[in-house]
């Protein structure tokens, strides 16, 4: 079974008890995820099975979306509600127009600093497993680029804004959160958090892992079960001849002559990333290459 899954992740689960989980219910080894969710945090968690989890770096690269809660006026050392308090401010009193300006600051590309409590490693260790142990200070944290495409406020009550963001891969909503709460001088932290999309996969597509038992012992599971094409549309297609699918699929790099590109949306690039098909069967994604007028196909990951 070489699919992707839409788990709908619960609160209290880390996404490793998801994996563990999927792997127990489909007696599968080869099962992972496509993006860490906080155990506090629930939504839409792809699941990679067999060989899928090849392409998961590129479910990864996908924008994410999310309805997140930030709660003004108390800071946490982690920028969610799992934290220890750090600054808290009972006395607020912020005008709306002020609270738009402060969302606004976080709008478009902009360089983000990511939370010290994050599995971003440094020097081979994680730097929430570093903060653990005291040497939070010893830490050089460097902002990171990232895009916000989309932050809008769906609600304000009291101390607390419920809002919606799309943004790029290696955004921490947390920080969104922390950021806001320093632009208005007042603290501010993540008080929940629903991932709602990872690329094509939304919470119309997701289902429980209550119901993926129920479906795997009704014999129902494959209605939910993604191809790995399905989530790489973004990639140009190319058809292999026949002739060439075993020169290709044994490392041979295959001269243009030998196939063809259906699509080209990234034509004008040197190198890049292509679905491989041969007869319209998808048998893994491919590189082309270019060097002066000549162009070459090379296998990425097969899947046949």
């Amino acid at each position: 079974m070489n699919k992707i899954i839409n788990i709908l992740k619960p609160t209290g689960m880390t996404s490793h008890d998801v994996v563990s989980c999927v792997r127990r219910t489909l007696n599968m080894k080869k099962v992972g995820h496509t993006g860490t969710l906080d155990p506090d945090a629930a939504g839409v968690l792809p699941i990679c099975l067999g060989r899928a989890t090849k392409v998961s770096e590129l479910i990864l690269n996908k924008d994410k979306s999310y309805i997140c809660e930030l709660t003004l006026g108390i800071e946490t050392d982690t920028y969610d509600s799992s934290g220890t308090i750090l600054y808290r401010n009972d006395d607020l009193n912020i005008e709306e127009s002020k609270i738009r300006e402060a969302f606004k600051s976080q709008e478009g590309e902009i360089n983000q600093m990511p939370p010290v409590y994050s599995a971003l490693k440094v020097n081979g260790q994680k730097m929430c497993d570093l903060a653990r142990k005291g040497k939070a200070d010893s830490i050089d944290i460097k902002p990171r680029k990232v895009n916000i495409k989309k932050i809008e406020i769906l609600n304000i009550s009291n101390n607390k804004i419920t809002f919606y963001v799309k943004c790029s891969k290696g955004t921490y909503v947390r920080s969104i959160c922390h950021d806001i709460g320093e632009y208005l001088n007042c603290g501010g932290h993540m008080s929940f958090l629903l991932r709602t999309s990872s690329g094509k996969f939304n919470l119309d597509n997701a289902i429980t892992l209550e119901e993926l038992e129920d479906l795997k012992n009704n014999g129902h599971l494959e209605d939910h079960l993604y191809d790995v094409d399905y989530v790489l549309d973004n990639l140009d297609a190319v058809d292999l001849k026949p002739s060439a699918q075993k020169y290709y699929t044994n490392g041979g790099v295959i001269d243009s002559r030998r196939f063809n590109i259906k699509e080209s949306k990234n034509s004008d690039a040197e190198n890049y990333l292509v679905r491989v098909y041969c007869e319209n069967i998808f048998i893994g994604v491919g590189k082309i290459l270019k060097d002066n007028n000549t162009m070459t196909l090379k296998s990425d990951k097969l899947f046949i």
